[in-house]
């Protein structure tokens, strides 16, 4: 009787058994992945309709200009380089002031104090020559007639230590040329839509997506160079000025329906 239990419970596990591996060979493989609702619905919906990119640009004449100046005096002393740096500056600060500049259109962009070292050949090892004092300061100029005369009177503060590092033209408020280029940019998507349904020889239907992409103001630049120090500045002559033109550009992403 007890022989008869225990091969009745052992029949009875093996069949627990073999039913729980049927069960697990019915599950997907480990490999294969079932799309989510959602992702199943963001590609479908990027391959309805019609989508298409336009881009609208638009042409204007800066009004800003934004002047980089630095001060760089070098001396065998930290002390006295940061003294005839912060005197220079100081000056070129007046000069900004006295030509129209307004404080808050002025700001410290960088300030930097770095040793200078070279090599001993007795000591075999490098030692402390001098100390390099780096000022430099961003300056905004609303009238852009005053750009070369600003210059001038800049070197002409600085002397020998004057370094202009960059001069940019900008619009100082460019929201209404965005408008019109966003208006471009949407025309431009219409009339490329309109063509691809009529070589489709379909309906177009209503705008189901909107995205706006890149935007960008390509300005006009100007670099005039300053010899390195120690060599003391030449007596220079700012060559006129052209603000040039600045594009206002911008382009969109649009999906219509299929009637």
């Amino acid at each position: 009787m007890r022989g008869r239990l225990l091969l009745g419970i052992g029949l009875t596990l093996a069949v627990i058994a073999v039913g729980v591996a049927g069960c697990e060979s019915l599950k997907p493989p480990s490999s294969v992945s079932t799309p989510s609702v959602s992702g199943s619905l963001f590609f479908n919906q990027q391959n309805t309709g019609i989508w298409v990119s336009g881009t609208g640009e638009v042409t204007t004449t800066p009004d800003i200009a934004s002047l980089e100046v630095g001060i760089e005096t070098q001396e065998m002393s930290v002390n006295t380089a940061m003294t005839k740096a912060s005197e220079a500056m100081e000056r070129v600060m007046e000069a900004l002031t006295e030509s129209g500049v307004a404080e808050k259109d002025i700001r410290t962009q960088r300030f930097r104090v770095r040793q200078r070292t070279g090599w001993d050949e007795a000591r075999q090892q490098e030692i402390v020559i001098g100390y390099r004092v780096n000022n430099e300061v961003v300056t905004t100029i609303r009238d852009i007639e005053e750009v070369g005369d600003i210059i001038d009177a800049v070197v002409a503060a600085g002397g020998d230590y004057t370094r202009i590092d960059d001069l940019d033209f900008y619009v100082d408020d460019p929201t209404p040329y965005y408008e019109e280029a966003r208006e471009k940019a949407m025309a431009d998507a219409e009339a490329k839509a309109k063509h691809l349904a009529d070589l489709s020889n379909v309906k177009l239907g209503r705008v189901t997506y909107v995205s706006e992409g890149v935007t960008s103001s390509i300005v006009s630049e100007m670099i005039i160079e300053m010899p390195p120090m120690p060599a003391p500045a030449p007596t220079i002559s700012v060559p006129p000025i052209s603000t040039g033109e600045t594009i206002i550009r911008l382009s969109v992403q649009v999906a219509y329906s299929i009637e």
